[in-house]
C-alpha cells in the first residue's frame, strides 16, 4: 500500500532479538498476479503453514508479520488458525494522512516502483482501517526509523484503540 510496512518490519526484525519477518506478499508472489478467491485463500493457507513454523520453531522469539490486513475478518481468520499458546500477540496498523500516502506512492510511481492504478487503491483501502481491532499508529511525519522506535520503545502505553499521533503533527 505504499505506508512502510515491509521497511518498519525489516528495521524490527534487525532490532528484536531472534526475529523473523514474514511479508504476507511473499506467499503468493507470482507473475502475473491473479486475485481470485482461489487465489486468496492459498494465501491465507500459505501465511498461516509459514507463521505456526515459525511459532513452533525455537531459533525464534519475536515473528514479524506485515501485510495489508485492512479487514478485520481476514485478521480474524489467521489469528483463529495459528497456535498462540504462549504469546503475546500486537496487532499494528501504520496508517497515514490522505496526503501523506498519496505523496509516497506518487514518488514510487514517478520511480517505476509502482503501477499508477496502486494510488486509487490504496487510498480505497486507508478508510477501512478505523474498522479493524488493531492499535493505529499514523506515520505521516515519521520515517520508518522512528515509527520502529514508536513499536519498541516504551510508546505503546496507550489506549490500543485509539491512534497515536506524534506530539509534534498538527491536526489535519
Amino acid at each position: 500500500m505504499g505506508i512502510g510496512k515491509t521497511t518498519v518490519s525489516q528495521i524490527l526484525k534487525k532490532r528484536l532479538d531472534r526475529a523473523v519477518l514474514l511479508d504476507g506478499d511473499w506467499c503468493w508472489d507470482g507473475d502475473p498476479f491473479v486475485v481470485t478467491e482461489e487465489t486468496k485463500e492459498m494465501v491465507l493457507k500459505n501465511i498461516c503453514f509459514l507463521l505456526n513454523g515459525f511459532l513452533h520453531c525455537s531459533a525464534y522469539e519475536n515473528i514479524i508479520f506485515c501485510w495489508v490486513m485492512d479487514q478485520q475478518e481476514t485478521i480474524s481468520r489467521i489469528l483463529s488458525e495459528l497456535d498462540l499458546s504462549g504469546c503475546d500477540v500486537t496487532n499494528i496498523s501504520l496508517v497515514c494522512s490522505r496526503q501523506a500516502l498519496e505523496e509516497r506512492l506518487g514518488s514510487d510511481i514517478e520511480k517505476g516502483i509502482r503501477q499508477p492504478d496502486v494510488l486509487e487503491r490504496s487510498l480505497e483501502r486507508l478508510g477501512r482501517y478505523e474498522g479493524v481491532d488493531t492499535m493505529k499508529i499514523d506515520v505521516s511525519r515519521l520515517s520508518p526509523e522512528e515509527t520502529a522506535e514508536v513499536i519498541m520503545g516504551g510508546s505503546l502505553l496507550f489506549d490500543m484503540k485509539q491512534p497515536y499521533y506524534n506530539m509534534e503533527m498538527d491536526d489535519e
